[in-house]
């Protein structure tokens, strides 16, 4: 019988949709769009929540990690970024061995459980100076997992090493990187590409770096840039690829549904993503990528209160402490650029779910 009754459901067209998710069944690019055109927020929610309990009962995950960007320099130009900077520009930086770990010392505590690396295209300096961060960090912190370097980045660093994507990640791992971010995947098709990113790895490019980690033996995470060109069916092809690749590897651990941030913080609301289409994509997300277990609200583009709700609204996953979000917080972002563990436990309580502290693989340390 179904949980959903009909005197309580505003848009009928969504019944197909109801049925096809409690019966399990894979939804297709038609059923995203029917999602999407509708306005029937509540029950396209209560279906992401009901596919989410099933994956991951009362359970919200959090992280105590830190993030790290080396460089700000980049030789791309991507219409979304406020981060980059040209070499000599004021403000432009790269830090050496001993910037890093004075930057590090002083957010770092003894409960830190991920460093979370990633930064600009920097093709002033060599690979090694991509591989002597993380060896650098390793060789100090051997017990800090480290997730860097987009695939994005991947590509980039293949370029001007003169190796393959393959060999890269090969390279990497040997230094001591554990698993691959989710950033510059942006949208993933090409037309979004050419006009938005159009120096920067291809689809096909981006999603065959997380084949390859993936074919390694390392869980990778995937993100989603949405809120700027790109068109409703864009988003969905997005979720697709993703899903046709997880079908092939089961390497990705979450989907992270990133909402654009405008160029500067006192932009227009209509520069920002709505509430509805946060909470709308954040359900879609779940109910479209079946085959990944999670999907992660990310408080510091949606904000607090908005990842309360994003958790009953098929997210498993609130992201972490971060200590210093610089990216995001480089163009218009309104939030903190940091939270404690006892905000994201208040965070998770305040919406009735269970906080759960996880490393980066999603092993439990601590229930709360």
């Amino acid at each position: 019988m179904s949980t959903f009754t009909q005197p309580f459901i505003q848009d009928q067209s969504l019944f197909p949709i109801i049925e096809k998710v409690e019966a399990g069944e894979r939804l297709s690019l038609e059923d995203g769009m029917t999602l999407y055109n509708s306005n029937d927020l509540l029950t396209i929610g209560q279906l992401a929540n009901m596919v989410n309990m099933r994956k991951n009962g009362n359970n919200v995950y959090f992280i105590e990690n830190m993030y790290i960007n080396p460089t700000n320099v980049c030789e791309a130009h991507c219409a979304f970024c406020g981060f980059r900077r040209e070499p000599g520009e004021e403000g432009a930086y790269t830090m050496s061995t001993d910037d890093l770990l004075e930057y590090v010392a002083k957010g770092y505590t003894p409960t830190t459980r991920e460093f979370h690396i990633v930064g600009g295209h920097n093709h002033t300096v060599p690979f090694d100076y991509y591989l002597d961060t993380i060896r650098t960090l390793k060789k100090h912190y051997p017990d800090v997992t480290i997730k860097a370097y987009t695939g994005a980045e991947i590509v980039f660093f293949a370029r001007i090493a003169g190796l393959t994507e393959e060999e890269v990640l090969k390279e990497l791992v040997k230094a001591g990187l554990d698993t691959l971010p989710g950033g510059g995947a942006e949208i993933l098709t090409e037309e979004y590409r050419a006009k938005m990113s159009p120096e920067k790895a291809s689809t096909d490019e981006w999603l065959n770096v997380h084949r390859l980690a993936h074919n390694l033996g390392m869980k990778t995470h995937a993100t989603m840039l949405y809120g700027s060109i790109e068109k409703l069916e864009e988003r969905l092809i997005h979720m697709m690829r993703l899903r046709e690749l997880q079908d092939d590897t089961n390497g990705f651990m979450v989907f992270i549904p990133l909402a654009i941030q405008p160029k500067t913080v006192t932009a227009s609301i209509k520069r920002r993503t709505s509430a509805f289409d946060d909470m709308k994509t954040m359900a879609i997300s779940r109910l479209m990528l079946d085959n990944f277990p999670h999907v992660k609200a990310y408080w510091i583009n949606i904000g607090t209160q908005l990842t309360q709700m994003a958790v009953n609204f098929g997210s498993s996953d609130i992201h972490g402490t971060l200590v210093e979000e610089r990216i995001s917080h480089a163009v218009g972002a309104l939030t903190q650029s940091g939270l404690t563990r006892d905000e994201l436990v208040w965070l998770i309580k305040g919406a009735g779910k269970q906080p759960i502290e996880r490393d980066t693989f999603y092993n439990i340390i601590k229930e709360y």
